[in-house]
């Protein structure tokens, strides 16, 4: 096997995410609800045979080292292997927009260079390395909808019913030190168990907005007031908001099943801001690759 073409990398939304503490290290302990979503990059993957890792950018320009080269390179060196790879990224997902764009498209090369050099290893034993490159990468290496925990290690999957999720990033994107280093942040919201998730979606059918909240919108909002346009701007449509991860994107349930309930008019998003209609994905496209 040569190459791999039309790969997807999926983007991810929070249907909540809280903070529940902070480790010595500094980093953050969380508590969220992680959903795929149909808003995707895609990513076409050829082997060499000398080694070298280039990455090709089929669309906007990505920084010269970006998480689909540094999770080449991670599995590279962790391998021994001496293949190489060019890596070619159609950027469809937006950065600084809390979707995990780059973390999913780290993902999708650890689990297409696995295959594609030959190597064979268990998703065990890519989540490691998944947790070296990033808090998010792990979950798209599970590769299902998932209760979080942790520093983004802990995951436990999760069906959901089909969602309908209105999905737009404001012109500003927000970078993610800026808000978890924000001295206002919570930091201490009691923690919840699965089993309360779960229950409150049941009872009440609102994934979004029926439980729990984003720590992270706050401290958001003050650094990017765009994030409070965006929330107002689909509560008005929809009746509900939440921003996802760290920000600047917002969300608004939009209904279940084979159609939304609810949409916006082809000239209604201003023309600065980016958003799709988005359905959830019970799994990601490549799970089975790591079983």
């Amino acid at each position: 096997m040569h190459s791999l073409w039309d790969l997807p990398a999926p983007a991810k939304v929070n249907l909540f995410l809280h903070i529940v503490g902070r480790r010595a290290d500094g980093y953050h302990l969380l508590q969220s609800v992680f959903v795929l979503i149909d808003w995707c990059d895609t990513l076409h993957v050829e082997r060499r045979d000398d080694g070298q890792l280039r990455r090709h950018d089929l669309g906007p320009a990505l920084p010269a080292d970006d998480l689909s080269l540094r999770a080449a390179r991670a599995l590279q060196t962790a391998s021994g292997t001496r293949l190489g790879a060019d890596i070619s990224v159609l950027k469809r997902v937006p950065w600084g927009a809390g979707l995990g764009g780059g973390s999913s498209d780290a993902a999708t090369v650890l689990l297409s260079l696995n295959r594609l050099w030959g190597l064979h290893w268990p998703r065990e034993r890519l989540m490691p390395l998944a947790l070296s490159l990033g808090a998010d990468v792990p979950f798209f290496v599970g590769g299902r909808n998932a209760f979080v925990e942790g520093i983004g290690e802990r995951l436990s999957p999760l069906s959901l019913p089909p969602l309908w999720l209105a999905v737009v990033k404001p012109a500003q994107g927000i970078a993610t030190a800026g808000i978890f280093g924000d001295p206002a942040l919570v930091r201490d919201t009691e923690p919840v168990i699965v089993m309360d998730f779960l229950a409150d979606a049941q009872l009440s059918q609102r994934l979004v907005g029926g439980f729990g909240r984003n720590d992270l919108q706050p401290p958001a909002q003050r650094h990017c007031p765009e994030v409070t346009q965006v929330a107002r701007w689909l509560e008005a449509r929809f009746g509900n908001s939440r921003m996802s991860g760290s920000g600047s994107a917002v969300f608004a349930r939009a209904g279940a099943g084979g159609q939304p309930e609810a949409t916006w008019g082809a000239d209604d998003l201003p023309p600065q801001w980016v958003g799709r209609m988005c359905r959830s994905l019970p799994a990601h496209p490549l799970v089975g690759w790591a079983d």
